[in-house]
C-alpha cells in the first residue's frame, strides 16, 4: 500500500521532533544549517549558560501552569509590551478555525479579562529592556550577530519588564476536536535583520533552535494538545518584522484545518507601533503558494522515485521508536507542556505524562 503524502509528510514531522528531544548532541545534529553558523550544530560543546540574561526553562516554572475557558474573541488595536501572552489555534463564532494571540492581561491585573485577539491587530513590542549582548561563544553562533553585539530577546522564562510570548493548544473546543496535536510552522520572515526562536532547558543544555528567518523553507513544529510552551525570540536589529505563522491539525472526525497568519513585531524602543501596524507584506515576498509540510495532497504516484524513500523512512522511524532509540518528548513545565513529541504509530500509549 502506497503512504499518502499527509502520512509520509508527518513521518517527516516526527523525526525532526524525536531528533531535536533526544537530547543536546542530537538535537544539534538535527538542526538546518545556516550559511556562516558556527554552532552547536556544528559539533561546539553545549555552553555553560544560556544566552546572558536568558533564563532557562525548567520543569517547575509555575507560570506555566495554565487552563483556558472559553475566552472571547475581540477586536481593536493592541500593542503588547510586557506580560504574558501566547499565540494558538482557536474556532470563531463561525466555527472557522484560526490562529490567534491570547492576550492573557488577567495574569498581572485580576479585575481585568483576558481575551483572544487577531494577529493583525495586535503588535508585539520588544523594547530596548529585552537587549542583551551576544556571548562568545559558538553554540550561540546561530542567532545571527557578532559576539559583544547586542540583540533584542523576548525570553523563554517570564521577565514582568519584557513582553513573554509563548504558544498553546489549550483553547477547550480545539482539545475536544483535535487528532493528537497541532503543526505550527515558520514559512517566512520579513524585518531588518534575523530572527530566530529556540528552547533551553536547563542551564546546561544545548540551544534547540526552531525557528531561523534565513531558512526559505516552512519550519514545522510539532505541539500536543493542552500544551503551554514558551521560547526564546532573538532579533538581531531594531525595527519592524512581519512573521508569517501556520497553525493547521487533523481533527478526530477525518478533515484537516489549517490557517496562516503574519505576527506584527516593532523590535526597539525607537521603533513605533503604529510602524507595525501600517507595515505591509513585501510584493513579489509573499509565500502564499508554500504549502506547509502536513497540508493534505494527493498521494504520489506508484512510480514515483519518492515512494521507496518515504517507505523506508518510515520503516526506519518506526524500528528506532521501537527500539526505545529515540526519545519522543521535550518538556518545558510540569504537566502536559510536552512539545516535539510524537510516535510515529500514532497511538496514544505512546503519549508520555511529564511530571
Amino acid at each position: 500500500m502506497i503512504p499518502s503524502l499527509r502520512a509520509c509528510a508527518r513521518a517527516a514531522v516526527i523525526v525532526t521532533a524525536a531528533l531535536l528531544a533526544s537530547g543536546p548532541a542530537t538535537a544539534a545534529s538535527a538542526l538546518p544549517s545556516v550559511p556562516g553558523a558556527s554552532s552547536a550544530r556544528d559539533g561546539a560543546t553545549a555552553p555553560a549558560s544560556p544566552l546572558p540574561g536568558v533564563r532557562a526553562a525548567t520543569d517547575e516554572d509555575p507560570n506555566l501552569d495554565q487552563t483556558l475557558g472559553e475566552l472571547a474573541i475581540v477586536h481593536g488595536e493592541r500593542v503588547l509590551e510586557a506580560g504574558h501572552l501566547d499565540m494558538g489555534p482557536k474556532y470563531d463564532a463561525d466555527g472557522a478555525w484560526r490562529l490567534l494571540i491570547h492576550d492573557d492581561v488577567a495574569k498581572a491585573d485580576a479585575n481585568a479579562t483576558s481575551v483572544w485577539r487577531y494577529p493583525d491587530e495586535t503588535v508585539l513590542y520588544v523594547r530596548d529592556e529585552g537587549k542583551l549582548v551576544v556571548p562568545d561563544d559558538a553554540a550561540y553562533a546561530f542567532v545571527g550577530a557578532d559576539p559583544g553585539s547586542e540583540v533584542w530577546v523576548a525570553p523563554q522564562t517570564q521577565d514582568p519588564d519584557v513582553v513573554w510570548i509563548g504558544w498553546n493548544t489549550q483553547d477547550p473546543a480545539v482539545m475536544q476536536t483535535v487528532d493528537r496535536g497541532v503543526t505550527l510552522s515558520l514559512r517566512a520572515v520579513e524585518g531588518p535583520g534575523t530572527m530566530t526562536t529556540y528552547l533551553q532547558s536547563g542551564s546546561f543544555g544545548a540551544p534547540q533552535v526552531l525557528w531561523d528567518s534565513r531558512i526559505a523553507e516552512a519550519q514545522p513544529v510539532w505541539v500536543d494538545v493542552n500544551t503551554h510552551t514558551h521560547a526564546n525570540w532573538v532579533f538581531t536589529a531594531p525595527g519592524v518584522y512581519l512573521v508569517e505563522l501556520t497553525a493547521e491539525a487533523d481533527l478526530i472526525d477525518g478533515s484537516h484545518v489549517s490557517d496562516t497568519q503574519r505576527l506584527r513585531f516593532a523590535v526597539g524602543t525607537s521603533t513605533s507601533p503604529d510602524e507595525a501596524f501600517a507595515a505591509t507584506w513585501t510584493e513579489g515576498s509573499d509565500t502564499e503558494s508554500a504549502a506547509p509540510v502536513s497540508v493534505a495532497t494527493a498521494p504520489p504516484s506508484p512510480d514515483s522515485p519518492l515512494v521507496p524513500i518515504l517507505v523506508t523512512a518510515i520503516v526506519v522511524v518506526a524500528v528506532a521508536i521501537a527500539g526505545g532509540a529515540i526519545a519522543v518528548s521535550v518538556r518545558s513545565a510540569r504537566a502536559k507542556r510536552a512539545v516535539l513529541r510524537r510516535g510515529a504509530a500514532g497511538t496514544d500509549a505512546e503519549r508520555e505524562a511529564s511530571s
